[in-house]
């Protein structure tokens, strides 16, 4: 087990440990925006909604709601920063655990959100924002994570990327070839499939999620706290195993 955990999020990257660490975080990127949208009514993944939404309230000349876009904005790019951050140090130190760290930031910060559920209720607007960009944190953070192991192949926080190169595939897989046609117009059926996935486990996490918060509350957010917890205590306990010394090996 810990050694498929430290395959899943080691620093030792291969093709199909990003792609299984890829569908892991899509899933729990769908849960995270799914529950927190029924807890504060807004989207916290993805940033062309909140930036059109900044156009627009600039243009009706509502500055409260464009300072508010702004917060918005800037806490995913202080998260995206800080998830670079982690990975650069880590990567300096030679740390087994140059993505796990992130991982585990991102768990913390979501039991933070869990507890604040209560004040939620208590108080009302003032900790419906602090949630809001504590969301928008965690979201540029995991999409930050999966950027840098992949090289920015892989984005799992919102599905904009996935649904233009599924769409792009499908053209493809049904455009007619013409017999006379010297050069031939085929779809990459693995990457269709790789699409269609992250999209699918987006969905599952989403519809999970909502479920979940229907049914739990915000307690929703403590199993997918653990979910990330498992994935990154395998890197993780390589740095703190006794026998773990020096720079990181190269095995899975």
């Amino acid at each position: 087990m810990i050694r498929y955990l430290r395959f899943l999020a080691g620093r030792e990257r291969t093709r199909e440990s990003n792609r299984h660490l890829g569908l892991t975080l899509a899933f729990i990127a769908g849960a995270v925006n799914a529950g927190g949208f029924l807890a504060v009514s807004q989207f916290t993944s993805h940033m062309t909604g909140v930036l059109s939404l900044i156009a627009e309230h600039l243009a009706l000349g509502e500055t409260r709601l464009v300072a508010a876009g702004l917060a918005s904005f800037a806490a995913f790019l202080a998260g995206a920063s800080t998830s670079a951050i982690l990975v650069n140090w880590a990567r300096r130190k030679e740390l087994h655990s140059e993505y796990a760290l992130a991982l585990l930031l991102e768990a913390v910060l979501l039991m933070v959100f869990g507890g604040l559920g209560h004040s939620l209720d208590a108080y009302g607007s003032s900790f419906t924002a602090v949630t809001v960009l504590l969301l928008c944190f965690v979201m540029g953070l995991q999409n930050a994570i999966i950027t840098k192991i992949s090289g920015a192949e892989i984005r799992t926080t919102h599905m904009t990327g996935n649904a233009t190169d599924l769409g792009i595939e499908l053209g493809k897989l049904f455009y007619w070839n013409a017999r006379s046609s010297t050069s031939k117009v085929a779809a990459n059926r693995e990457k269709l499939g790789l699409h269609a996935a992250f999209i699918s486990f987006f969905v599952g996490g989403g519809f999970a999620g909502a479920l979940g918060f229907k049914r739990l509350g915000f307690g929703v957010t403590f199993p997918i706290a653990a979910l990330l917890v498992i994935i990154a205590v395998g890197p993780v306990w390589a740095d703190l195993a006794p026998h773990s010394s020096g720079p990181a090996d190269t095995g899975i």
